[in-house]
């Protein structure tokens, strides 16, 4: 049995690893898949990369692109939601922002630097012509922390993934002032070269397993209804995301790679770019 560690997000998106892992298709395939949740979300799963904590990582495209080109040891070998992130912009329910507009120059909660919290934040502030280099941050490393944050007023703003985060916005925690979704696929699955290099035939094994799940998803009995349950969700909002969500099974394309490193680059979150060769290892 060859052990291997994979990190995610605690999301909707990611159940059909546990699906597999659940009814044993790893196992079966001598593969002893050990799944880590990173409620902290892409910033960490870049450091786990880096530290060899997870050998494969299902991750925001933007934040794994930033993090190889600035030397993670790691690739993209595979597409896993090519749908856009919507990203929720929030405000706590007692705050005096009403729109969109109102919260230029203020201060976003972010997971942590290098995040997709911390990255959309300059594509939003780009969409809405604001000046990026005035953008002010405080780190609150998880959705918890963000509550806390926006609850005292220490942050004005909090961008989280849309339907995840509606929960709050149902309680009056949270109030949704607008949508920005990612103009790119929005996961990908990403390994770390060393463990790619001595494991080729692994990772080909573990994604044509997942592959295979991703691609019949939405057609599993009830699937709705088991989402909604597992993920404290309205049955009718995970409906809605279901209808919006598509799973890939295919690589990144080079020119998908070339409009998000241009972005990223365009917003000096990159200072150079990567090559396609670099960045991707399809398999």
């Amino acid at each position: 049995m060859k052990t291997v560690k994979i990190a995610g997000v605690p999301e909707h998106f990611n159940l059909p690893w546990h699906l597999c892992i659940d009814n044993g298709e790893f196992d079966q395939a001598g593969i002893d898949l050990q799944w880590t949740d990173v409620p902290e979300g892409t910033g960490k799963m870049c450091q786990m990369l880096r530290d060899g904590e997870t050998d494969l990582a299902v991750i925001l495209t933007e934040g794994i692109v930033k993090d190889i080109v600035g030397g993670n040891p790691s690739a993209i070998v595979q597409v896993f939601v090519a749908s856009p992130l919507i990203w929720g912009i929030h405000v706590g329910a007692n705050s005096s922002y009403q729109t969109l507009a109102d919260l230029e120059n203020t201060k976003a909660a972010i997971s942590r630097y290098g995040s997709g919290s911390h990255l959309m934040s300059f594509v939003n502030a780009q969409n809405q012509n604001w000046n990026t280099e005035k953008l002010q941050f405080e780190i609150v490393n998880t959705i918890d922390g963000a509550v806390e944050a926006l609850t005292n007023g220490s942050s004005d703003y909090f961008m989280w993934e849309r339907f995840m985060t509606k929960p709050l916005v149902d309680k009056g925690i949270f109030r949704r002032v607008a949508d920005c979704p990612t103009p790119w696929p929005c996961f990908v699955i990403a390994v770390r070269n060393e463990f790619l290099e001595n494991n080729f035939q692994t990772v080909t094994l573990i994604l044509n397993i997942i592959n295979n799940t991703t691609a019949d998803f939405k057609n599993i009995p009830s699937i709705d209804r088991t989402l909604a349950s597992k993920y404290h969700q309205k049955l009718e909002d995970i409906q809605e995301w279901l209808s919006l969500t598509k799973w890939s099974q295919k690589p990144l394309e080079e020119k998908v790679l070339n409009k998000i490193q241009n972005q990223l680059f365009d917003l000096k979150i990159i200072d150079k770019k990567g090559t396609f060769a670099k960045i991707v290892k399809a398999i």
